[in-house]
């Protein structure tokens, strides 16, 4: 068996580690129930949206030859923009596919028609803003900018994100999904932007952690009655 000497370091080691990570062993436990526990489709704020959204046909749409672009088209898509059809070409310029004529932004009441597209028509709208940056904890982060940002009047603080270079429904942002957004980084420990699940620091508790483990097992080893009287008997 292990020295007394030896069984004390064991046991003051473990108590300290466990001090030390105790609090983030508690934040992993409460988001991890709370992951469990909600649905994902309503974080993502599906319960906002149209089933689906709401489609118009269009005819007598330019080809692309037809339109004035010297670059090579790698890319074309077609948009529907307040009612009125786009092709966003190379990812970086939006044409109007009825008349070729070349678009530089979404004005506030096209954006307004395309959030009607996707939300649901029951929601009250309250004001609409132009972001221009956002910080790296911000709720739009890494997506498209500059961007609208259409706010509705709801309890839970619901907001709607339109890119305004080429008119995409980006996402929806609530209440929930901040909680969730706020658990999430105490779960990854990627306190600067979030989403990085490889952070140092939580590599380097995970395996404190695991050493805090594997010493209550060490601890249990060198301190239980009945497995010092086991190896006792066994040595006779």
């Amino acid at each position: 068996m292990v020295k007394r000497k030896t069984a004390l370091k064991i046991r003051k080691a473990h108590r300290y580690l466990g001090i030390f990570l105790g609090v983030q062993f508690l934040m992993w436990t409460i988001s991890g129930m709370y992951f469990s526990w909600t649905d994902i489709d309503e974080i993502h704020g599906d319960h906002f949206k149209k089933d689906i959204p709401e489609q118009a046909a269009f005819s007598d749409l330019l080809g692309s030859s037809q339109l004035s672009i010297q670059e090579p088209i790698k890319s074309l898509e077609l948009l529907d923009i307040a009612d009125a059809p786009y092709y966003w070409i190379n990812e970086t310029k939006l044409y109007n596919a009825l008349t070729g004529a070349k678009k530089d932004e979404l004005t506030e009441q096209e954006a307004m028609k395309v959030a009607e597209r996707y939300m649901l028509a029951d929601l009250e709208f309250d004001q609409i803003q132009r972001i221009e940056s956002v910080g790296e904890h911000h709720e739009y982060r890494g997506r498209p900018l500059p961007a609208y940002e259409i706010s509705y009047k709801t309890d839970e603080n619901l907001k709607a994100y339109v890119a305004i270079e080429n008119g995409a429904f980006q996402t929806v942002r609530h209440r929930d999904w901040r909680w969730f957004d706020f658990l999430w980084m105490t779960h990854t420990m990627d306190y600067q932007g979030r989403d990085n699940f490889n952070t140092i620091v939580l590599r380097a508790f995970s395996l404190l952690g695991l050493i805090t483990v594997l010493s209550g097992f060490l601890l249990w080893y060198t301190s239980s009655p009945t497995l010092r009287k086991l190896i006792k008997n066994k040595k006779k």
